[in-house]
């Protein structure tokens, strides 16, 4: 049937049976700063309240909830049981659903959230589906959220908690840092994909979208929460390294050249009034990477910015 689940076996034990999703961002500092650089960059992009917003991959209702507290309209999609049920307490309705298979009409939303199907669509093919799906359920100029983890993530925090000092650990590192795939079957997380910056842009962009531009969601600091509270086994939520981190995420967020030390990447993109737009170029603008259509030569400037 449309829409149905066709989730990996490993991916649905590790969010049934491994860890609880509804609390990741809230019981930990690096957690917490994730939730609150997410909240701060879609309330920068989202239409205003009472926008209908699908929340795709939605997990528990984490963003569900602040979403249908601020007025907003949230439907969530999810391939797992345990988080649908979770997230219909919410205030969202909710369903289990495939990021790829959607059962929402074409363009009935206002916006369309992927905070977590990217993270564990290891085929190419399958992440160009999920975004073709959420350019085909927003309505014309909507806006399209797409978040992924960072290429770098696991070095920066297997330094923090010295995991990396581990050979089996430093050797799924190393597939990481080289393919982008955590491969089915290893331990320490499930099956994923990590983006780098330019990787994510690409993927928006030659999905049609317009406008897009990629955030550094933690920053570079993250790492450091992460390591503070391993090591010390007390929370830092509430310290001045809290807050530093995320001024540090705040600042880096105009540095193109620091988005890729950030623990999650997210795109935002408009969605045009046809299809496809093919052959759009991916640059940097104003500290973050963006797309348009390509520069006539007449146009070209040098404005000290890299490509």
């Amino acid at each position: 049937m449309p829409g149905e689940p066709q989730l990996a076996p490993e991916i649905l034990a590790f969010y049934s049976e491994t860890v609880d999703e509804s609390v990741r961002l809230t019981r930990s500092a690096d957690g917490l700063l994730e939730l609150v650089r997410t909240q701060e960059l879609l309330r920068r992009y989202l239409p205003p309240a009472p926008a209908r917003i699908l929340d795709v991959g939605g997990g528990p209702g984490i963003h569900a909830r602040w979403l249908t507290e601020a007025g907003y309209a949230v439907h969530v999609v999810d391939p797992v049981p345990r988080h649908v049920e979770q997230a219909a307490t919410t205030g969202a309705t909710a369903e289990l659903g495939d990021a790829r298979k959607l059962t929402a009409a074409d363009h009935s939303y206002d916006a369309v959230l992927l905070l977590g199907p990217l993270y564990h669509l290891l085929d190419p093919a399958d992440r160009k589906q999920a975004l073709a799906e959420a350019g085909r359920t927003v309505r014309p100029g909507g806006t399209v959220a797409a978040a992924a983890i960072g290429r770098y993530a696991s070095l920066f925090e297997h330094v923090a908690t010295t995991m990396l000092d581990n050979d089996r650990v430093a050797d799924a590192v190393e597939d990481i840092l080289t393919t982008g795939i955590h491969e089915p079957g290893r331990k320490g997380f499930t099956a994923a994909y990590f983006h780098t910056p330019d990787g994510l842009a690409e993927e928006v962009t030659a999905a049609g979208f317009a406008d897009v531009r990629v955030h550094s969601v933690e920053g570079p600091a993250w790492a450091v929460l992460k390591g503070a509270e391993e090591h010390s086994k007390e929370s830092v939520q509430e310290s001045a390294m809290f807050r530093a981190a995320l001024t540090a995420a705040r600042l880096a967020d105009e540095h193109p050249e620091l988005l890729a030390a950030s623990s999650h990447l997210l795109a935002i993109a408009t969605a045009h009034e046809c299809a496809r737009l093919p052959g759009r170029e991916v640059r940097h603008e104003g500290g973050q990477l963006t797309s348009r259509p390509p520069t006539r030569l007449t146009d070209q400037r040098d404005d000290g910015r890299g490509l």
